[in-house]
């Protein structure tokens, strides 16, 4: 082979890596840029990637919002807010070069001609910065003001469909949209014809923030990248799963907010569902955004919808009362501000799913979230089978416990494998040991922060990590009839479990009529 041969063989694969981590220059435009996403996210995400990544020097945003401010107030603004989230130190030099990527355009979201002056600024940045005509549309928004964007994007030009197979088409458009990707099932169908109606499904980015930790990716290399793990990741060896999302917090201001969503929509329909899709999923073909998504469809498909008795039996939910949290009364959820005094949302969940295909047949899921417990930690808890006692019947030392693998997102994000070890000495003494895993010690960099990286992926148009049409309405499709049967069934009894507790009664009953219990945190 000549020099002239091997850098052909080569180049190509060089270039394709380069790509692969540099996106091309593109402008975001953040419409509700100055709401508290932003400040406490978004901002500062964004400028942590123009550092670590870094972006093209094109790459430029655009806000969007009513708010009367100049473009210096506005850089302000978002540099304070930078400087607040504690991301990484400010550097003036730095600061200031980022701050030349910002731009400002005051409008009510239904002012048309709020978007003829943003218009006008994108052309700009295509000329002076070479963006290309390559843009993200982010609805940083409470969900009320997307019909009303979109239908202006679409009206103004702005928001042009993908035209498959146009070559002579220059730049690409994309739109993320934030979660709740609407309130059941029958308003998220109506939220995506309203997105269908001015973007194609391969340009929309719903995103969820949950599937940017590196841990919930690291799901799909622990199952598939290892051969010990999957031969034994089914029926046969797995006893069941248990997936806890607990928060310390309560509802932190948000109380109007609250009182429309509850745990069951806030947490459980988005968060819990996306996680267990991983947990259970087939192993795809390659790792790519059709295939995988394909799978986590699948699997959401092949639960065992929950419908009137099974609802009652296999569902709890709660509310928080006044407590103790880490040493520090707290108040009930019906003193929070903006909450009704008599409202019987619900601030905790605890549900048995069941999934009817060959893999998981018999083997239940247990998910359980809720607010104003005793700590903040998700993980995902793999219990196996245990192993027929005969063995050490007559050794006079207790049968080795289950093993149990689990996965914590957060904190202190890694793995840990619980197994049975012989304790030193003459006797035959089991116990059971672990063997861990931890992100923070084992690489020497942490990677982007969730919502960094999601917005990277957008970029490079890789939309693997966010959730499809069918995904969404799929989950809501699960979600949705518990949702009713609750609006016939209403509460009586909250609150019904104190702060700084594991929940209600009724959620150890759930699991303990099983002969199992819930794991300690």
């Amino acid at each position: 082979m000549t020099a002239t041969t091997a850098a052909r063989a080569v180049n190509p694969l060089r270039e394709g890596l380069r790509l692969e981590q540099t996106p091309p220059p593109c402008t975001m435009v953040i419409f509700g840029v100055t709401g508290d996403l932003t400040h406490r996210k978004l901002m500062p995400q964004l400028y942590a990637l123009t550092i670590d990544t870094p972006l093209p020097a094109g790459f430029s945003i655009v806000g969007f919002a009513r708010r009367n401010w100049s473009q210096d107030q506005f850089r302000t603004e978002m540099k304070a807010a930078v400087e607040s989230s504690q991301t990484m130190p400010v550097d003036e030099v730095t600061w200031q070069s980022f701050a030349q990527r910002l731009d400002y355009v005051s409008a009510n979201f239904d002012d048309p001609a709020g978007y003829t002056k943003l218009k006008e600024v994108l052309d700009r940045l295509d000329q002076e910065r070479g963006t290309a005509g390559n843009r993200i549309f982010y609805l940083a928004t409470p969900p009320s003001y997307s019909p009303i964007i979109l239908n202006h994007l679409k009206e103004s030009g702005l928001a042009e469909r993908a035209i498959p197979n146009d070559n002579a088409r220059q730049g690409w458009t994309r739109l993320v949209i934030e979660k709740p990707f609407g309130h059941d099932l029958a308003s998220a169908q109506a939220l995506n014809n309203e997105i269908a109606n001015t973007f194609a499904e391969s340009q929309v980015y719903r995103i969820d923030h949950y599937l940017g930790k590196e841990t919930v990716q690291n799901l799909l290399v622990l199952r598939f990248g290892n051969g010990i793990f999957e031969p034994i990741w089914n029926r046969q060896y797995i006893d069941h799963v248990q997936i806890t999302v607990a928060e310390a917090i309560g509802i932190e201001g948000r109380g109007e907010f609250y009182e429309e969503a509850g745990a069951l929509r806030d947490i459980v329909q988005n968060h819990m569902f996306q996680v267990l899709s991983l947990v259970g999923m087939e192993p795809p073909s390659t790792i790519n955004e059709r295939t995988v998504r394909d799978e986590k469809v699948q699997l959401l498909q092949a639960i065992t919808p929950l419908r009137g008795a099974s609802i009652a039996s296999d569902v709890v939910r709660g509310q928080y009362g006044p407590g103790w949290v880490n040493g520090r009364v707290v108040p009930g959820y019906r003193s929070e501000n903006g909450v009704d005094p008599d409202s019987i949302v619900e601030t905790y969940v605890a549900m048995k799913l069941r999934i009817d295909n060959w893999r998981w047949a018999g083997v239940p899921f247990y998910l359980r979230t809720g607010k104003r417990l005793p700590q903040r930690a998700t993980e995902i808890a793999v219990q196996f089978k245990a192993v027929p006692a005969l063995l050490f019947a007559g050794t006079g030392t207790l049968a080795p416990e289950a093993n149990v693998l689990t996965i914590r997102v957060q904190p202190d994000a890694g793995i840990s494998l619980r197994f049975a070890a012989k304790v030193p000495g003459a006797e035959m003494q089991i116990r059971s040991v672990n063997m861990d895993f931890f992100y923070g010690t084992a690489f020497s960099a942490s990677g982007p922060d969730d919502y960094a990286r999601l917005l990277l992926d957008c970029m490079r148009g890789d939309p693997t990590l966010f959730a499809r049409r069918d995904e969404v309405e799929t989950a809501w499709g699960l979600a949705t009839p518990i949702l009713q049967y609750w609006a016939r069934s209403p509460r009586t009894n909250f609150p019904n479990y104190e702060a700084g507790t594991w929940g209600p009664p009724e959620a150890d009953a759930l699991i303990e009529r099983d002969g199992r219990r819930w794991r300690r945190l």
